[in-house]
């Protein structure tokens, strides 16, 4: 073999390893691109869950602020009313109060009638203390689970997750498993007895474990959550705002 034809053959070859050479560090760059994107999502996603650990089980995120009245997406739902400004709070718990026998909250999706449960006196004669005093009127049912946890939450004024009367009070009725049946009615809390006025809708037999105080089952009105959660979170995703805009433009009491 001539050298020409050798220097040809060498060169050749180190163009070859050289275009490997570029070929994986190209790889190389891609792969770490995608590991720091990888990162990014769980760290953004772990944000989300810390974001929500404010009210436990139903620490949802939104804005305070009223809004314009959304189209609704479920088709037996009307233009909620809109939004109350204010956060009414209270300098400490409410005394005296009595427990009525139903709550009836109103939304623009329909009656949702819960009965008070009697194993939870206390919490249900402050539910209904707030009812009566227009507490939950113009609120929005601000966060919605579709995936493993199937509830709807409501009862916080400000829509954020983190509003509240202004008091908290001790656990009771406490269940004994860690499944909360469909047509559940708890309350939700950031720790034991932590409770305010949030409370979350079962629509779904979910497991959780037995830390929040049950004050309730519903007996009317599975269907229209059943709808709401049909039409999903908003974005697609599972936990969040509902698509479907719930306000309570009154509730009230009865019993």
């Amino acid at each position: 073999m001539s050298k020409q034809r050798e220097r040809e053959l060498a060169r050749a070859k180190f163009e070859r390893q050289s275009q490997r050479r570029t070929q994986r560090a190209a790889r190389a760059k891609f792969l770490r691109a995608g590991i720091w994107a990888v990162v990014l999502i769980a760290a953004l996603a772990l944000v989300g869950v810390n974001r929500n650990s404010s009210n436990d089980v139903a620490s949802p995120s939104d804005s305070a602020a009223p809004t314009a009245a959304a189209t609704p997406v479920v088709a037996s739902c009307t233009t909620p009313a809109p939004l109350r400004a204010d956060n009414i709070t209270y300098g400490s718990e409410p005394t005296g109060a009595v427990a009525a026998k139903t709550i009836t909250l109103t939304t623009n999706c329909g009656d949702i009638e819960i009965t008070t449960a009697a194993k939870a006196p206390k919490t249900s004669a402050i539910m209904s203390y707030l009812a009566t005093n227009k507490y939950f009127d113009g609120t929005k049912c601000h966060r919605l689970t579709t995936d493993g946890l199937y509830v709807l939450q409501c009862g916080d004024p400000t829509g954020t997750g983190t509003g509240g009367p202004g008091f908290s009070f001790a656990d009771e009725n406490l269940p004994t498993g860690n499944t909360y049946p469909r047509g559940t009615v708890a309350m939700a809390n950031s720790g034991a007895n932590t409770n305010g006025s949030q409370f979350f809708l079962v629509y779904k037999d979910s497991p959780l474990p037995p830390n929040y105080s049950v004050w309730g089952t519903i007996t009317t009105g599975l269907d229209v959550i059943d709808a709401i959660a049909g039409a999903g979170v908003v974005d697609g995703g599972t936990d969040g705002n509902p698509a479907q805009e719930v306000v309570i433009s009154a509730a009230t009491t009865k019993g």
